[in-house]
């Protein structure tokens, strides 16, 4: 239970700030990558309100996955998944990603044409990663060289 209390104080305001990013409709279909604890989800899930809108959140670690899924249970038991995506967001987890530029492509290759990733991160958190692969230059120079995916970067401070 640690964890998730660990995890929801530090990121459950970076999870709803992506998900606003988005700037998703309610008929409008999104995939977050990497959903952990289900925040971002959740979130999503309050705008995406049309039986048309559909979220699909994928994680690689079994126990997010579960924990997520509880959070999730109702609007897994309506259907709200799909398998084409118009817009992807994630926070927080492609420093944890063994090949950056495989991970570009592997979104790439679930987008629609034209579409706009949207990849947020807590600067805060920066004290407690080490290596190389955290900082967002690294990821953004993957990004480019794939030559695949439109993104926009925007840094923002933000007491609470």
């Amino acid at each position: 239970m640690l964890p998730n209390k660990f995890f929801k104080w530090h990121n459950q305001i970076l999870e709803e700030n992506a998900v606003k990013l988005c700037n998703k409709q309610p008929n409008d279909m999104l995939l977050e990558i990497g959903h952990g604890l289900g925040l971002g989800l959740q979130a999503a899930s309050q705008l995406l309100t049309d039986p048309e809108g559909k979220l699909l959140g994928v994680d690689y670690f079994q126990y997010m996955h579960e924990i997520a899924s509880k959070r999730m249970k109702e609007q897994i038991s309506r259907g709200k998944a799909v398998l084409y995506y118009s817009e992807v967001f994630h926070c927080i987890c492609y420093y944890f990603w063994p090949d950056l530029k495989a991970g570009a492509r592997a979104i790439h290759r679930v987008m629609k044409p034209d579409e706009i990733s949207r990849i947020v991160i807590k600067a805060a958190n920066m004290k407690v990663l080490t290596g190389d692969k955290w900082h967002p230059e690294v990821y953004m120079e993957a990004l480019k060289l794939e030559k695949l995916i439109t993104f926009q970067a925007n840094f923002a401070t933000a007491v609470k």
